[in-house]
């Protein structure tokens, strides 16, 4: 596993296959071994790059907030030590707004985006009250707590009653992330602006992809970004919840193949 030394940490990274170059970019708080499917399948048909973000998995933590903004700026400049001019990106969730941050500053670094599991708007005020408690939780108790009121809420019904191994699984990638990015996550999707005005100047191939059972963000939010995104489609996924690359691997893999085909 490769690590770059960049401004004010270290960032691990897997750099796989060759080809058109997709850069993943995982959720919170997860790790980059979310996309070990993708990793593993994809590879033989394109340069699959998933970074661990700053504080996650085998990245070194700095304190602070973690703006969009920052965490975006973080995989531009893994791009550069790769040499890599135009890439996919993909995100899931915060990895969504990581890409929506990416797309407004670097747009010219852009082959496509496909956006995962995420939304364009901004925290409401309810939701910027729900970060301060979980930042408060992960201060006074660490990470447990959040992980286990989480995993509840990532995963359709039915992919808890038939994929227990998964729910294991998911924790253990939960409990590779530092205290402080928790922190700094929370602190920065609260502040996260609203991208909504933004999503008609997208000018790159746009693929949605959401869970039918996601509970987290409302099927209405994804249909509005996809009408304010030129040139976007939504990919709907039955028995799927926020993690659809985890639940119903295959078909989100052949969806990304035939999106990167068509562009």
């Amino acid at each position: 596993m490769p690590k770059v030394q960049l401004s004010d940490f270290t960032m691990a990274y897997d750099d796989v296959g060759s080809g058109k170059a997709i850069l993943f970019i995982h959720g919170y708080p997860l790790t980059r071994k979310m996309w070990q499917p993708q990793l593993d399948e994809l590879s033989s048909h394109l340069r699959v790059i998933a970074p661990d973000l700053r504080g996650h998995g085998e990245s070194t933590a700095t304190k602070g907030i973690y703006t969009m903004e920052l965490l975006a700026g973080d995989c531009q400049a893994l791009l550069d030590y790769l040499n890599i001019e135009k890439v996919i990106l993909c995100g899931l969730s915060m990895g969504g707004y990581i890409s929506l941050a990416f797309a407004r500053r670097y747009p010219e670094r852009l082959a496509g985006l496909i956006l995962t599991a995420t939304r364009a708007a901004a925290d409401t005020t309810e939701g910027k009250a729900n970060r301060d408690r979980a930042i408060q939780e992960a201060r006074q108790n660490g990470v447990n707590p959040i992980i286990e009121s989480l995993i509840p809420r990532l995963l359709s019904p039915s992919t808890i009653q038939r994929n227990p191994q998964l729910i294991e699984s998911l924790r253990q990638i939960m409990q590779a992330v530092s205290v402080d990015a928790i922190i700094g996550d929370l602190s920065g999707m609260k502040e996260r602006p609203d991208s909504r005005a933004y999503l008609p100047e997208i000018n790159v191939p746009t693929l949605i992809i959401h869970g039918k059972n996601d509970s987290l963000i409302p099927l209405t939010e994804v249909q509005d970004m996809n009408s304010a995104i030129p040139n976007s489609q939504l990919i709907l996924l039955d028995n799927c919840g926020h993690l659809p690359n985890l639940e119903a691997s295959a078909l989100f893999n052949q969806t990304i193949l035939d999106f990167i085909k068509s562009i």
